[in-house]
């Protein structure tokens, strides 16, 4: 399902072949151990979590010229007693173990991802909030696409991808302009119509500055739960649906339920991204 939105032939698959080089960069003496007899493998999750990076993990092995068939689903939730067995992979004893660090890295890495989005937006689910809860683009460097897709599988939305995707003017953009009105103002006539532009806010008075200049988005940054609430409201009474309303700073599964409030869009949050723990996947030659 979520697969077909790679693009077919995208930047993704030369970066996995960079980071097949990255662990191979000459010689794999260790292949040369096992040679290429030809051998089946077992893919199996220890921990409990969502699986997610699959494609990735796929091309990974296409690359080395393996097959494989799976026995779990991307997206579904997986509770091992012990291990469990989710595929097997058959090729060349010395391919499979060329692709089995880069493919269980980006599973490992991919499903802790996914697990924590699904445990924050499982308790958004709990109270009904009817919003978005979304990520950041504080990603790891040459590791966005399969992170943003990870969010995705794990049930958030991705929020922009990049530079390109949406204007966010932050504190250090509107501390050089001057003011949030002539940030605004000047980000509008290269962005047009069909650009959106959010402005980082630090007060209710910043916010109403923000939309009175156009902003399509207005982040309520840092808010204590009670502040939000009270600018949130005072806002959507006073603009309504002109303008979306995002909280972010410091949200995490611990403390998002008291910020959570029908008045506000969109809840981004890092934490389900970084410094997420990974899930733990082994892969083991049958013998």
């Amino acid at each position: 399902m979520f697969k077909a939105v790679l693009p077919v032939n995208g930047t993704w698959k030369r970066q996995i072949s960079s980071w097949l080089e990255e662990d191979a960069p000459s010689f794999d003496i260790g292949g040369l151990v096992v040679s290429s007899v030809s051998k089946t493998a077992t893919l199996y999750m220890k921990e409990p979590g969502v699986l997610a990076g699959v494609p990735f993990a796929e091309e990974v092995w296409r690359q080395c010229g393996l097959e494989w068939e799976w026995k779990a689903v991307e997206g579904e939730y997986i509770v091992p007693d012990g291990k469990v067995p989710i595929a097997k992979i058959i090729g060349p004893a010395n391919q499979l173990l060329l692709a089995e660090r880069v493919s269980l890295n980006i599973l490992a890495r991919s499903s802790g991802i996914a697990t924590r989005c699904k445990q924050l937006s499982d308790v958004a689910s709990q109270i009904n909030f009817p919003g978005v809860i979304a990520g950041t683009r504080k990603t790891t460097p040459g590791f966005r696409m399969v992170e943003k897709y990870a969010m995705a599988v794990g049930g958030v939305d991705l929020h922009r991808f990049d530079l390109s995707s949406m204007v966010m003017l932050k504190d250090n953009h509107i501390w050089a302009t001057g003011s949030i009105t002539e940030a605004v103002n000047t980000a509008r006539k290269f962005a047009g119509f069909s650009i959106k532009i959010e402005v980082e806010c630090q007060s209710e008075e910043e916010a109403r500055e923000a939309i009175n200049a156009g902003a399509d988005v207005v982040m309520l940054d840092n808010f204590t739960p009670e502040s939000l609430q009270v600018a949130a409201r005072n806002l959507k009474k006073d603009f309504g649906k002109k303008v979306v309303l995002e909280c972010s700073g410091g949200l995490t599964v611990e403390n998002i339920k008291g910020y959570l409030c029908p008045d506000v869009d969109v809840y981004s949050t890092s934490w389900i991204h970084q410094g997420t723990p990974v899930i733990d996947f082994s892969l083991k030659i049958n013998h």
